[in-house]
């Protein structure tokens, strides 16, 4: 054998291999299968980890509203706007030891002589500073016009009061408040001993807080200062803690509550001065104001506001509690155009989402009307319009959903890795002997596709494929069943032989008659000639046949040109030898060729007038037309009477299937060969309803040659 040869039969046997080889529709399935189901077991993570970006957005969004609203609600408070006026206050600026600095109080002027008013300002404003026994509150109101006066509110705990008496200069005799304030480089130091009722068990003790100014030179002044008012107030009631704890007059320790207006010279000639822009002062924040309430005698001060133990009010670095991790908080004075301060939340946890998770969330596409991370509101003062703006933080939402993500990723992580290894399962178990399976049955299908009548029985070995699981069962039964077809093969063939012998018997007792009368007819131009040949015809089509739908679908035309306008015009004329009376027909007189088939044609019209015969009016004419449509020529049948139901319409063609009501005794297959004949013949043919009938329509394509000719 020669190198060429050898190679062609490589060949050969290499494309009889493929051609044998199972196909892979069912492994392309499976894997196909599995791979849709990861993928969509993967975009529905992320399809839901979108939905939570959502959610997650729309919740920080409107949480980060309400915060804002809530930073703006204790902002637009008396003490919030304390904070506004005073940006310096805060627990790190406060230095009791060096004194307390005056703060711009949100309102014109303290009520001092009024106790209750008094101290309803200082717990509006939230200006006190809070110590262990006590609190003190020192202020400047922010109207000019109330005069340069420095207020000090407060109140501390002590025994019984003991006033001065008879207008004596014997302070260290009485409780006395001493107050020092140091501004530009100028030291005042008032001396107010207590001038009022003496204690009674039982009742509240009041009056006045006599102010002396001491001057620099240590002498005792013997005129109180007439801007000088202050006034204190002590409860009849004991504290609790106090009763249990005390001792002798210490046991009963009682609330006193002071509220003093100093006159500040400073202050007073700057206001009269009237220079813009002179209220509140610049220094105010340098000033620094120490008060000591003492007890008659040497002792310690009963409140010394130098305690080391102070606790600041509220300050606008306080808000930062307020922010979420990585939120930041900006404040500016809109007609200063001056930032006040910038406070930023708390750092995200060390624990945050991996970078890529981090990513992958970032890249999720947000919706078209996402909420923006930032909020802004403003409020106004007596000094000012300030605005408030909030910037959330994307980092904050990252790592909430990464704990979302990461938590539903294990399910879709357990998901694919069941799928895996069903998948797996399924391709090392299963395919191999599926794939074996098809080989057979291919090579089986092949067998039998090129089987002739009088072959043997298919010869294909099953047997090694039977086992106890389902594809055990499936070759065991298919091994039983291949044994039974080719016992029932060999019976059918027998069987045939004897149906063959039996049908050529009868086609000849049939033929036989007919060609005698074809003798006795022999003329072409004969009617009867015509008849006789359709017979031969039919017989020969049913010939052999297992079923008459079979039969005509298994027909073989000769096609032809034909003249359809000298063909139906015959068909008219001989209508009534079919039995088919009033049969009108129109054209267009000109030779109108088609390629058919004469004699399937003529059947075919044949079916469609005795059709028409059994549903037309009686008395009317069935109207046969000829009429040419663009590259084809359509033959039109109408007939009056009864329409056609619509869901017939379509259906009337098929085999088995008559107009109900109508064509009892009919098996419809009249219909259905003509649909057949026309399909054969390149045609087409359909029902309509209309003008009080039914029309057939025959659509049957021109012959070259006319088609040519145009």
């Amino acid at each position: 054998m020669s190198q060429g040869q050898a190679r062609a039969a490589w060949r050969g046997a290499l494309r009889e291999r493929w051609r044998l080889r199972p196909p892979l529709r069912l492994r392309l399935f499976f894997r196909a299968a599995f791979a849709l189901l990861s993928l969509a077991s993967v975009a529905l993570a992320l399809s839901m980890l979108r939905e939570e970006k959502q959610l997650a957005l729309r919740s920080y969004a409107d949480g980060l509203h309400k915060n804002l609203a809530q930073i703006s609600a204790r902002l637009r408070h008396p003490s919030g706007q304390l904070a506004l006026l005073n940006p310096q206050l805060g627990q790190q600026a406060l230095q009791p030891a060096n004194g307390l600095a005056p703060l711009l109080l949100p309102f014109g002027a303290i009520d001092f002589d009024d106790r209750g008013k008094a101290q309803q300002a200082v717990e509006m404003a939230g200006c006190a500073v809070q110590y262990p026994h006590g609190q003190l509150c020192v202020a400047v109101g922010n109207n000019p016009l109330a005069g340069g006066f420095v207020y000090v509110v407060g109140q501390f705990e002590s025994g019984p009061l003991q006033p001065r008496l008879g207008g004596s200069l014997d302070w260290p005799r009485a409780h006395r408040a001493r107050i020092e304030l140091d501004m530009r480089d100028q030291r005042y130091v008032w001396i107010a001993p207590f001038e009022g009722s003496p204690a009674e068990d039982g009742k509240p003790q009041a009056g006045r807080l006599t102010g002396f100014a001491l001057p620099a030179s240590g002498a005792t002044p013997s005129r109180p200062l007439r801007d000088f008012r202050g006034w204190l107030w002590q409860d009849a009631r004991c504290l609790a803690a106090a009763e249990a704890e005390g001792t002798g007059t210490e046991r009963c320790r009682r609330r006193s509550f002071f509220s003093v207006r100093l006159p500040v010279t400073l202050l007073q000639d700057e206001i009269l001065s009237r220079q813009p822009g002179h209220w509140p002062p610049r220094d105010l924040a340098q000033m620094r104001l120490r008060l000591q309430i003492l007890a008659p005698g040497a002792g310690a001060p009963l409140f010394d506001s130098g305690n080391p133990d102070a606790v600041a009010p509220f300050a606008l670095s306080e808000l930062r509690a307020l922010l979420l991790p990585g939120e930041q908080l900006g404040l500016r004075r809109l007609d200063a155009k001056q930032d006040l301060l910038r406070l930023q939340g708390e750092p995200p946890g060390s624990a945050s989402a991996p970078v890529w998770l981090t990513r992958l969330i970032d890249r999720l596409p947000p919706e078209a009307a996402s909420p923006s991370l930032r909020a802004t509101e403003w409020i106004d003062t007596a000094f000012g319009r300030y605005e408030i703006a909030v910037q959330g933080s994307q980092d904050s939402i990252n790592a909430s959903l990464a704990a979302v993500a990461l938590r539903n990723g294990a399910y879709v992580l357990t998901m694919l890795v069941a799928i895996l290894l069903t998948w797996l399962a399924i391709e090392l178990s299963m395919m191999r002997r599926i794939a074996l399976l098809t080989r057979r049955a291919a090579a089986l299908r092949l067998g039998v596709r090129g089987m002739q009548d009088g072959d043997g029985p298919l010869a294909i070995d099953l047997a090694d494929l039977r086992g106890r699981d389902e594809l055990g069962l499936l070759g065991g039964v298919l091994d039983d069943l291949l044994k039974r077809v080719n016992e029932d093969l060999r019976r059918a063939q027998i069987r045939a032989e004897q149906e063959k012998d039996q049908w050529h018997a009868v086609g000849h007792e049939i033929m036989s008659p007919l060609q005698s009368l074809m003798a006795l007819h022999g003329d072409a131009s004969d009617p009867s000639h015509r008849y006789i040949s359709r017979m031969q015809q039919a017989v020969r089509v049913l010939y052999g046949s297992a079923s008459p739908s079979e039969a005509f679908q298994a027909t073989q035309l000769q096609l032809g040109s034909l003249d359809l306008n000298e063909f139906l015009s015959h068909v008219a004329v001989n209508a009534p030898a079919e039995g088919i009376a009033d049969v009108s027909y129109r054209g267009s007189g000109e030779p109108a060729l088609a390629l058919v088939d004469e004699f399937a044609l003529e059947d075919v019209l044949t079916h469609l007038l005795r059709n028409a015969q059994r549903h037309r009016e009686p008395g009317s004419a069935i109207q046969l037309t000829l009429m040419a449509e663009g590259e084809s020529w359509c033959i039109a049948v109408f007939n009056r009477g009864h329409a056609i139901p619509e869901d017939l319409l379509e259906r009337i063609f098929e085999y088995g299937v008559h107009g109900a009501g109508h064509g009892e005794g009919q098996r419809g297959q009249g219909l259905f060969v003509a649909k057949t004949y026309m399909a054969k013949m390149g045609g087409t043919i359909s029902a309509h309803n209309g003008d009080g009938g039914v029309l057939l329509r025959l659509q049957l394509p021109r012959s070259l040659a006319q088609a040519n000719s145009r």
